[in-house]
């Protein structure tokens, strides 16, 4: 499972033309599933997710979590985050979550963060979305459940 988290001052996500989410300062994060994923893994990912210490502090340090500043996240699925670029210039896409895993993976870690933070924002699985964004930094982390 990979999670890429971007702090922003600012979020929301278009659909056909119209926002369907939207948030303030918190973390929009990209949600790529595998196909040997499993709610364990999520949850050790959502785990880390919610506390995550990347918000200054009065000192300037990166300090303080998403709960500390009544941060608010916003959940977008997405599955090219497992392409795999090694042969050609032709993505392929065969290490990404079958469909009904990843979408089911999804809405799990979705419910799960609304557990932690009070506004949970999402797209639409599958759908095709623009995410517009004010990355506060820029700054960018990538969590993959390989590496924890």
């Amino acid at each position: 499972m990979k999670f890429v988290i971007q702090r922003v001052t600012q979020a929301e996500v278009i659909i056909e033309e119209k926002v369907v989410g939207s948030i303030d300062q918190g973390f929009v994060v990209l949600i790529g599933v595998s196909n040997s994923d499993t709610k364990e893994i999520a949850d050790k990912m959502i785990k880390k997710l919610v506390n995550l210490r990347i918000f200054e502090d009065e000192q300037g340090k990166t300090n303080l979590s998403l709960a500390d500043v009544n941060g608010e996240l916003m959940l977008i699925s997405q599955f090219t985050l497992y392409a795999n670029c090694k042969k050609g210039n032709r993505p392929s896409f065969i290490d990404a979550g079958a469909p009904d895993l990843a979408n089911s993976l999804y809405e799990y870690i979705v419910e799960g963060c609304k557990n932690f933070i009070p506004k949970v924002a999402t797209g639409e699985f599958g759908a095709m979305m623009k995410i517009g964004l004010v990355n506060e930094g820029p700054f960018t982390i990538v969590l993959d459940s390989d590496e924890l």
